[in-house]
């Protein structure tokens, strides 16, 4: 049956989970990510909690002075990511760990701040509004933390807007934070980067695909001319990318997103589709996936939604989605689960939420446009992207840079002798 008419028989009786099957038993255990990142506004039980003020010293206790600053060691430095997107403000703060890093604190709030901006070009007030309360409470955590290395982002509003110029100057008065906007190469590179530890390690290539409010980002990566050995390194393995004008606050406005019915939803994969044809090296990657193993790869919250539906989680949990596989059909027939659903009962389902229930189906549509185009037999589901992106940068380059300075330290000490011994 052709995928166009699967959808068709949306009104079969499914259940809302789709049951967990042996080839999704995998969780994903990597060394990039050493503890999960947390969201204090769902979880506040994960919230970072102070440490002890009493520290064992000389087999004494002693206590901590509490004005002593972050360990800013090499395996302690501390680093922080905001990406600020169309619709979410979401923050990483990370503690460098080894070649990895620990969370010690989060934040993700939907604020929509690109809300009307592809019908008027501009960011509307209220939106600003929203966004200016959320960075307010991520700059308490960074004044909390004092990260000593830290990247702040914002992406497709803040480009398509006219004013954002306005927007980021009143951030700095207002919040005390310098927001740079990032063009799509270096978004799609970054999402590449966060990403890389979940690519099967004996794919020949993937193709990443990153689902935003504003746009979505799409990275072939080919490895068969060898593969990068350092994930800060991934992106040099992409051989063709392409930013679609495309994310899921700007389909909802074009074709509505609460109620949609089979037909609505095909004009926004149409629609998506033609956009697609755009790609370089479309008919190429085509054929790569008929003869090598290439898998999908997808971050977002559609495609981390499309996780936790398939598992039929009563809640969402990270840890159970981030590295998750999904075959082909898997994808598909969660995808009838939600065009079965009514907008009450996506916005009852934990897994989606009310803030989301009107945008999940419009990146769906994304995410069917871009599976019909490329199908390929799995897909991998990734609850990362460019935080964690900007945090393996970061990290990687900070240790270069130590190094760089040891060795330079080394080479001093040496010089200095030497002219005292000359």
């Amino acid at each position: 049956m052709a995928d166009e008419n699967r959808f068709a028989s949306a009104s079969l009786p499914i259940k809302e989970g789709v049951q967990k099957n042996n080839q999704n038993e995998h969780i994903s255990k990597t060394s990039l990510l050493e503890s999960q990142p947390v969201d204090n506004e769902k979880n506040p039980s994960l919230q970072a909690r102070p440490k002890s003020n009493v520290a064992k010293v000389n087999n004494k206790w002693r206590t901590k002075n509490k004005k002593n600053t972050p360990n800013h060691s090499q395996n302690g430095t501390i680093f922080a990511a905001l990406d600020l997107g169309t619709n979410n403000c979401r923050l990483l703060v990370a503690r460098q760990r080894g070649n990895g890093f620990l969370v010690i604190d989060g934040f993700s709030r939907i604020v929509r701040l690109g809300e009307g901006v592809s019908l008027s070009g501009l960011l509307d007030e209220k939106a600003i509004e929203r966004t200016i309360k959320a960075l307010l409470e991520c700059k308490t955590k960074l004044n909390r933390h004092q990260p000593k290395h830290m990247r702040l982002i914002a992406t497709q509003a803040c480009r398509g807007a006219s004013n954002s110029g306005d927007f980021l100057d009143r951030v700095q008065k207002d919040v005390g934070l310098e927001l740079e906007i990032i063009d799509q190469r270096i978004e799609t590179e970054l999402a590449v980067a966060g990403c890389a530890d979940l690519i099967d390690k004996k794919a020949h290539g993937a193709l990443m695909f990153d689902i935003g409010g504003g746009s979505t980002e799409l990275a072939w990566l080919d490895f068969r001319g060898g593969r990068p050995k350092l994930r800060s390194k991934m992106p040099s393995a992409i051989r063709s990318w392409q930013s679609l004008p495309v994310g899921v606050v700007s389909i909802a406005e074009k074709f509505g997103g609460k109620n949609v019915s089979v037909e609505s939803f095909e004009e926004m994969v149409a629609f998506v589709s033609e956009k697609l044809k755009a790609f370089k090296g479309r008919k190429k990657l085509q054929e790569m996936i008929k003869t090598h193993n290439v898998h999908l790869i997808g971050t977002s919250g559609t495609v981390t939604t499309l996780g936790g539906l398939h598992l039929g989680l009563e809640r969402y949990e990270r840890a159970k989605v981030d590295g998750l596989w999904m075959r082909n059909d898997d994808v598909v027939d969660t995808m009838r689960v939600l065009l079965n659903m009514s907008y009450e009962r996506r916005a009852a389902n934990s897994c989606i939420g009310a803030d989301r229930a009107d945008l999940v189906l419009p990146g769906c549509a994304i995410f069917e446009a871009i599976r019909r185009e490329w199908t390929t037999k799995n897909i991998r589901v990734a609850d990362r992207g460019l935080r964690e992106g900007m945090l393996v940068s970061m990290i990687e380059k900070n240790r270069v840079e130590m190094n760089r300075g040891r060795v330079n330290k080394s080479y001093n000490k040496k010089q200095n002798l030497d002219n005292k011994n000359g």
